[in-house]
């Protein structure tokens, strides 16, 4: 594109594409995003039509698309116009009106979006909607998953060559029962079932490492919820990371996923390979450690180290999973290219919605081939067939 062109461009963005904005010039792609945003802020209070709607997914999609598609100074002169002219102040300013709404993961990532405009008077009661909303998700999820990862943990300590002491007789004889002899009244165990020896205290270290971008808003809701319920299990050290160009170690705010949503800043540049170079620093025992990647990979440090650093953790022992996105919004967006290398080193990269991922955790602490249980989910990986 030429510097003309450029300039005309910007023009049209400004003037807005009224017939008398006198440009002529047609806007494609990102630019058509970006015109949206504008409009829905501007042209609602000017020209009586546009705006975000009275909904808080609406107001979740202009909040990524702005944090998408504007540096981040705009971004933050854009959502005090949008307090101002469309009335938004109101969900924030009045706690009344926070308390009346119908909580939702949608109007959680809009707060968590909207984080530091909140006034003081109001943060309580933006708060407590989190916490109604993350105590919802909590009750309805927390049972799967901590039967999911304790039953995985339980498959990993059996042995079928247990020493005396930690034979499980109940289930030795269970599993021997068509040996019973009825002439002497016993059963023959001829397969021994009996507790591993632990090699350490701790059975399985989970690491959880998240991408802060706008985009992953909702994914972050979820993965705040999943690492608090994981925290709650003693047989399990679950650590909790959240990253742009900076990295910051959340894991002792785990016990409350309201103080881990509300320690995040969304937006920002991202830095992945500088989040796994800490993730690397957390892992003391590879081969017990399992590192869940959640992010779009559309990586602003250095891509190559960033590969390195993955092949690193996975040629370690260590089991490596990059989500894409951990939601049901539908197919995110993300960097295929950095998604199928990643594949191609031995780390899955896919998608995976809330009520699959237990299953998902427990496959990875029986260390399953992860690619083989996302084919049997109907998941498609970046980089297989499907995918292309």
């Amino acid at each position: 594109m030429s510097e003309e062109d450029d300039r005309v461009r910007r023009w049209r963005l400004v003037l807005g594409g009224e017939s008398a904005d006198g440009t002529g010039a047609e806007l494609e792609g990102d630019d058509l995003v970006r015109d949206r945003a504008l409009s829905q802020l501007y042209d609602g209070e000017r020209r009586g039509r546009g705006g975000l709607g009275a909904s808080a997914p609406s107001v979740a999609r202009w909040l990524g698309d702005i944090r998408s598609h504007f540096p981040t100074r705009v971004v933050q002169v854009m959502q005090a116009d949008a307090m101002d002219r469309l009335g938004l102040h109101q969900l924030l300013t009045e706690p009344e009106t926070l308390a009346s709404v119908q909580p939702d993961i949608n109007l959680v990532t809009t707060l968590m979006g909207l984080r530091g405009a909140i006034p003081e008077s109001s943060k309580e009661a933006a708060r407590q909607v989190v916490r109604t909303v993350t105590d919802e998700l909590q009750a309805r999820l927390a049972a799967e998953l901590v039967q999911a990862v304790s039953g995985a943990l339980d498959r990993v300590r059996r042995t079928s060559r247990p020493r005396p002491a930690d034979i499980d007789w109940g289930r030795t004889v269970a599993a021997n029962l068509k040996h019973w002899l009825p002439e002497h009244q016993t059963v023959v165990p001829e397969r021994l079932v009996g507790h591993a020896r632990r090699r350490s205290q701790v059975e399985r270290h989970i690491i959880l490492c998240i991408d802060q971008s706008g985009s992953m808003a909702s994914s972050i809701v979820w993965s705040g919820v999943f690492g608090a319920v994981l925290a709650s299990l003693r047989s399990v050290r679950t650590s909790l990371v959240v990253f742009d160009t900076e990295v910051v170690d959340l894991t002792d705010e785990l016990d409350d996923p309201v103080d881990v949503l509300f320690g995040i800043q969304l937006g920002g540049g991202t830095d992945i390979n500088r989040a796994l170079a800490y993730c690397q620093t957390l892992i003391e025992q590879p081969e017990e450690t399992v590192l869940v990647l959640l992010s779009d990979l559309l990586e602003g440090g250095i891509a190559e180290e960033m590969l390195r650093r993955a092949r690193q953790v996975h040629d370690s022992g260590a089991v490596m999973v990059a989500l894409l996105a951990l939601s049901d919004e539908g197919a995110p967006y993300y960097d295929a290219e950095h998604a199928q290398a990643l594949t191609a080193l031995g780390v899955p990269a896919f998608a995976c919605t809330p009520d699959v991922f237990p299953d998902l955790m427990a496959a990875a602490i029986q260390r399953h081939d992860l690619g083989e249980w996302a084919a049997s989910h109907d998941i498609v990986t970046a980089g297989s067939a499907e995918s292309d």
